[in-house]
């Protein structure tokens, strides 16, 4: 009897520490499942200058990686200065980004207007612009839980908005079975920079399809800026053009499209997107961050 003490008492305490294991495991699995997929990646535009500038943004990419590492990369045109030449597709594109190119981080680009001078057939065509010989296309990234895919992308052509690519886009953005659909371009459609007029006619192109087929947030450059915009009849827009120029003083914050942006410091996007929500994150070449948002979305279940 004496003997029989000691295990009475041991499965005493198992039973009486039953209830908090329990727990813990209840409190792990709902912390496994609201830990919902995320995929991150990071955009820059107006990139191609081969100068310090440049350099320095892509060093910091680098670092700000090893804290969100992101996967891809969007870029929004004028990828090649001055004319878009293949000549200096080293100095002003593998040697920047070189680290990020030898840890098989993507590059996905868009045309801008120095480009297509004389870049057109190269840039389209070269491997790691990964535009499969298209002025423009669109490509998908990661699962989702009750859509087809995360995200998908349409990468535009704003140089020539010709018929073909709008019915393109049209029939493109209809078919998405996306959870979430992001444009991106060289031009700007809403901006508060002083050094373009507004692409008043690109915008009446283009906004009805946005808006008609639920893109949630649109990319360009152009301008030599960071800027937020407020949100246009449902759309988020983000001008990203000083990834390697900069135009300083350019942006007017008295405009009613202003919501955020930095025109003194170079800088590039870090995008987080998730089933419930894209934070945006600019950051500066000196690593500050120069603004933060987050575009939330109710859970909508696909029919």
């Amino acid at each position: 009897m004496t003997k029989r003490i000691p295990l009475i008492r041991r499965l005493k305490s198992l039973i009486l520490a039953l209830p908090l294991l329990a727990l813990s495991i209840i409190a792990a699995a709902q912390g496994d499942s609201s830990a919902k997929p995320v995929i991150t990646f990071a955009v820059i535009g107006d990139t191609g200058t081969g100068d310090e500038a440049q350099m320095s943004v892509a060093r910091q990419m680098a670092h700000q990686r090893e804290k969100a590492p992101f996967e891809f990369v969007l870029m929004l045109g004028d990828n090649i200065y001055e004319k878009g030449e293949e000549k200096y597709i080293k100095p002003r594109f593998e040697e920047p980004y070189k680290d990020l190119l030898e840890a098989g981080v993507k590059f996905y680009a868009a045309l801008g207007n120095h480009d297509i001078i004389r870049g057109l057939e190269f840039q389209t065509n070269y491997a790691n612009f990964n535009m499969g010989g298209r002025r423009y296309y669109n490509f998908a990234k990661g699962p989702s839980e009750n859509y087809e895919n995360l995200l998908e992308f349409f990468a535009l052509d704003s140089n020539e908005m010709t018929p073909e690519q709008l019915k393109w886009l049209d029939v493109s953005l209809s078919a998405s079975k996306a959870r979430w659909k992001i444009a991106f371009s060289h031009h700007s459609i809403y901006s508060s920079a002083r050094m373009h007029s507004q692409y008043t006619k690109l915008r009446a192109q283009l906004e009805p399809l946005y808006v008609r087929h639920g893109v949630a947030a649109v990319f360009a450059g152009h301008s030599h800026c960071y800027e937020r915009v407020k949100p246009q009849k449902g759309v988020h827009y983000f001008t990203q053009g000083a990834s390697g120029e900069i135009k300083r003083k350019t942006l007017d914050r008295t405009t009613p499209y202003f919501a955020a942006g930095e025109d003194e410091k170079n800088s590039f996007l870090i995008i987080q997107a998730s089933e419930s929500d894209l934070k945006v994150e600019a950051i500066g070449a000196d690593g500050s961050l120069i603004d933060s948002y987050t575009i939330k979305r109710a859970t909508l279940i696909k029919q």
